[in-house]
């Protein structure tokens, strides 16, 4: 018999113990993110964003902020259970009858997984917003910092998500902007370790922590986007 808590002869994780805050990912450093919003008087909403947003930046290749959001949230003050729906619609643009002959173009009989038939209007960053007013304690500005950080300061990319980063570079290579964003030299993805940077979505956080989600869906970068 193995000489564990559990009596299993594998390795196992300990719970984790704490008195006044807890903050769980994926990332260790999306994770401490959601540690400093707390220690500076952040709420569990306020860490949440903090975290969604670091993790943004550091696995792309699982959320982002051209994504959507779905939360529930308890709120003690209440005592009430809310949930959130931010996901996106199709675009105003957009109709049934174009995306139908768009799809038969492709000579496909239903919406491909990549490319832009598949992507709607993202509802991330309105849910953001829509969270920070309703239950958060910290500004936005302040929420964002870490992420903006990390974005322009670059951080260490793990195993993981190199590996998953490589694997989805074959799917995605022919879409405009892709290599330009997502490589480390036009060609190459960031290996196992590397530092990471991406200073166009550094921007794109210190514009939202300045102008709020209106810079997202009604400015510049929704022109940008559109």
């Amino acid at each position: 018999m193995a000489d564990r808590l559990t009596g299993k002869p594998f390795a196992t994780r300990s719970e984790i113990l704490a008195r006044e805050g807890m903050v769980a990912s994926s990332q260790p450093l999306a994770t401490q993110a959601g540690l400093q919003i707390l220690r500076r008087g952040g709420n569990a909403v306020d860490a949440a964003i903090a975290v969604n947003a670091c993790l943004g930046l550091m696995e792309p290749t699982g959320c982002g902020i051209g994504g959507d959001l779905f939360v529930i949230n308890w709120d003690a003050a209440s005592g009430r259970l809310h949930g959130l729906n931010a996901s996106g619609r199709s675009a105003r643009g957009t109709s049934l009858v174009d995306v139908k002959r768009l799809i038969d173009s492709t000579g496909q009989s239903s919406l491909p997984n990549l490319g832009p038939l598949s992507v709607s209007v993202p509802g991330c960053v309105d849910g953001w917003f829509e969270l920070n007013r309703r239950f958060g304690r910290l500004p936005m500005a302040e929420i964002l910092a870490p992420a903006i950080h990390y974005a322009e300061r670059g951080f260490p990319v793990s195993e993981l998500i190199a590996h998953y980063w490589k694997n989805s570079m074959d799917a995605r290579s022919r879409y405009p902007g892709f290599m330009e964003t997502f490589t480390t030299d036009g060609h190459c993805p960031p290996a196992k370790g590397s530092i990471w940077r991406n200073s166009a979505l550094a921007e794109t956080y210190r514009r939202l922590a300045a102008g709020g989600e209106d810079v997202f869906y009604r400015g510049e970068l929704a022109r940008i986007m559109a």
